[in-house]
């Protein structure tokens, strides 16, 4: 029989070829190239790399912009590190997350932005625990006296520092309730602990939302000291003090009635 042009010029039918099952199929492959570690090995470690490499990055040099990013398995068991960028009252302030600090190149690869509009939405409101200071002028009301002087010892001791953040949960303000640390001449501080001792805030008071990390026989202890040194806000005559606690109570109940 002829062949036609471009063919193989074989004259065997093509359905006489047995097809092959899958089950051969796989008894024809030489698993023997698979059994060599030098050929699995190396693709199994640059996948266990890739994975881990994505979890740490995950769980510790992702920047977190906001206090609604911050994931509640942070709660009690994380930290924040990042740069004081303001201070808004004696005991509240905003943190720039800088995951990592200088070794991953804040400071001298990555900057902290200082503008008011490059910082908008990018920084997390932290409350300090366990501590309440005299409040400020908000919302129409009257300073608390001292309410000044927390305010510029808080922006004297904090502001443009790093400090780490113990963080316990968000309040009803979507900040973060946060026992903060900075460095200050080497050593360690807790921050709210030296603000009790300077006279210039009280222990936390409301029954619900108190916020210690374990502190709260250490901090009632500085109240008591800087109280009877007469410091800060115990400095006046006792009949005439008003905490921060009592102060806000006696506010609401004026602008309810």
């Amino acid at each position: 029989m002829p062949c036609w042009p471009f063919t193989s010029g074989s004259s065997k039918d093509d359905g006489s070829r047995r097809p092959v099952s899958w089950t051969d199929s796989l008894n024809g492959t030489d698993w023997q190239h698979y059994k060599d570690p030098r050929n699995w090995i190396p693709t199994v470690l640059v996948t266990t790399t890739v994975v881990a490499s994505l979890q740490i990055y995950r769980s510790y040099l992702r920047r977190i912009p906001g206090a609604v990013h911050v994931q509640p398995s942070f709660y009690r068991k994380r930290s924040l590190f990042g740069q004081v960028t303001s201070v808004g009252d004696g005991d509240n302030f905003h943190l720039f997350h800088t995951p990592g600090g200088r070794l991953t190149g804040w400071g001298w690869l990555r900057t902290v932005p200082s503008k008011r509009a490059e910082l908008k939405n990018r920084t997390i409101p932290i409350r300090l625990a366990g501590i309440d200071a005299p409040e400020g002028a908000h919302f129409g009301r009257p300073a608390q006296p001292f309410a000044t002087d927390s305010l510029a010892w808080l922006t004297n001791y904090i502001l443009g520092k790093r400090v780490r953040a113990r963080v316990y949960r968000r309040d009803q303000y979507d900040r973060i309730v946060a026992t903060v640390f900075v460095r200050r001449f080497l050593l360690r501080r807790d921050v709210g602990l030296e603000m009790l001792k300077s006279g210039l805030a009280t222990t936390y008071e409301a029954k619900i939302g108190a916020e210690f990390g374990g502190m709260e026989e250490k901090y009632k202890a500085a109240e008591a000291q800087a109280k009877a040194k007469k410091l800060g806000i115990w400095s006046g005559k006792p009949e005439h003090f008003e905490s921060p606690r009592d102060y806000k109570t006696r506010m609401k109940i004026i602008e309810e009635s």
